[in-house]
């Protein structure tokens, strides 16, 4: 059987993943010892989930209680950190970094819910840090890049945005080794760049352009091709954005 040699922006994102799964970061998590607490911080999660993905809140109903609760915990958080950069809030940038040392903390404030039960998750389920500290580097990655000159480029922001967050699950769901790594760093690249091609119109009304710059002028497509498809409407063509600067 023949082998497959890995991509060129396999031999990029691979070492970010192993290098966070065995990175030591101190200090480590502080186990919630306040029951009640911990029980109002999952079921926050619990609700959050099911209001803003019913599809995953049914498919994590299938795991463990443990698990569960666990998943949707990680849920919470990634969707808050994306919530945080999406907003059309000032000091969005301020406010990420906030949430960065509240969620990264080793005993987050007990009046933020969903810290609480993302510290109680990482510490159950010894979830490297790094991981964290790469999707809330992705998505904050955001507020200050809008367009992406190569594919490798698009690559390195899906494996923040996504990537990582299949290799968090992966220490809730269980795995057998780190041959799993790739895989989960492939899968999330593909979610990703799925999500991109499904939003392009959407994307392109928030001033985002996630196809990349060089394949586009490869061929002969301008900014101005890309339209949105309304519902029982034809395409429809937005003024040029200005370039990042």
């Amino acid at each position: 059987m023949a082998t497959v040699s890995p991509q060129t922006w396999e031999r990029t994102l691979l070492p970010l993943a192993y290098e966070a799964e065995h990175r030591v970061v101190a200090p480590t998590p502080i186990p919630v010892s306040d029951t009640i607490l911990l029980d109002r911080a999952y079921a926050y999660c619990d609700v959050l989930t099911s209001m803003h993905s019913r599809t995953f809140y049914v498919a994590t109903g299938l795991l463990p209680p443990n698990k569960r609760r666990a998943m949707r915990a990680l849920y919470a958080f990634c969707r808050l950190s994306d919530d945080i950069v999406d907003g059309a809030e000032e000091h969005t940038e301020a406010a990420l970094a906030v949430w960065r040392r509240k969620v990264l903390a080793p005993a987050p404030p007990p009046g933020d819910l969903v810290a609480v039960a993302w510290a109680d998750t990482r510490f159950r389920y010894r979830i490297p840090q790094p991981y964290a500290e790469q999707l809330i580097d992705g998505v904050g990655r955001d507020l200050c890049q809008k367009r992406y000159r190569t594919f490798e480029d698009v690559v390195t922001y899906a494996y923040g945005v996504a990537s990582t967050v299949g290799l968090m699950s992966m220490h809730i769901i269980g795995f057998a080794g780190e041959q799993a790594i790739p895989y989960a760093v492939k899968l999330g690249v593909a979610l990703q760049i799925t999500n991109i091609l499904r939003d392009v119109g959407e994307d392109r009304c928030c001033r985002r352009v996630y196809l990349p710059m060089d394949e586009m002028a490869a061929f002969g497509l301008t900014e101005a091709n890309i339209g949105l498809r309304v519902k029982g409407k034809e395409h429809h063509h937005y003024p040029k954005a200005s370039q990042p600067a």
